[in-house]
């Protein structure tokens, strides 16, 4: 049998300062990880800006989100020279300033986001004006079936149907988390389609065109489903 190992004198001491100071060390990366994940979210950011290729996408996000652009760049935009362009089949083209939006009634909606590449955000706070709201505003008229949705990225775009736009849980979302929607996350204003997959929420919205037909989005016309529901979403729920 094997001799049982004698204890190291002051073993016991210094086993608790390790363990304190493991303590300590991670409630300090507790108190910084606030700053540490702006600080890592902004280089991203501003890194897939000038990445041509995408790969900054494949980055991790402490949030759980990753930036993705189909462009090289993205100009931003701001209350200083944002806008959002309402036209096709309504009575009423309109164009939307930022803070006409912030203006309008907000609602709130908290949903899982689930993107097609496997991650997924649990309980995320989205805040913004119905899109029924505005299609009300608007004023739609006949033969307008379906919307498009254009962005200033200028490359990027997507579609729902008319009943799915005038769903309760669909938004021209203006925060995300409980925080302005930031430039890398698509802001200053995007779409959120809570039911569907992420990337029926278009970034960087900036015109809604009332259409008599489905017209496909950028990554439909790429082989992704028209209709982007989410495994177990209710389609027929949360009519505006």
């Amino acid at each position: 049998m094997a001799e049982k190992p004698k204890p190291r004198a002051g073993g016991a001491p210094v086993g608790r300062r390790a363990m304190l100071g493991m303590l300590g060390a991670g409630a300090a990366g507790l108190a910084a990880a606030p700053y540490l994940q702006r600080g890592w979210e902004g280089f991203v950011g501003a890194a897939s800006q000038i990445d041509p290729s995408g790969l900054t996408g494949l980055l991790p996000d402490p949030g759980g989100f990753r930036y993705y652009s189909v462009v090289g760049s993205v100009p931003h935009k701001d209350a200083t020279n944002y806008e959002l362009r309402v036209d096709g089949l309504v009575e009423r083209p309109k164009t939307y300033t930022l803070d006409a939006l912030r203006a309008m009634p907000q609602t709130r909606v908290v949903h899982d986001v689930v993107c097609t590449d496997g991650w997924r955000v649990e309980n995320t706070p989205f805040e913004g004006v119905k899109l029924a709201d505005i299609l009300d505003d608007a004023g739609v008229r006949s033969p307008g079936a379906a919307i498009r949705f254009t962005c200033f990225d200028g490359a990027y775009s997507e579609s729902l149907t008319l009943e799915q736009a005038r769903r309760s849980d669909v938004l021209v979302a203006l925060n995300m988390q409980d925080k302005p929607i930031t430039h890398a996350h698509g802001g200053p204003v995007r779409l959120y389609v809570a039911p569907m997959y992420f990337y029926k929420s278009a970034k960087w919205l900036s015109g809604i065109s009332v259409t008599d037909k489905v017209v496909p989005g950028y990554w439909e016309e790429r082989g992704y489903a028209v209709d982007g529901w989410l495994d177990g979403a209710d389609r027929h729920s949360g009519a505006a």
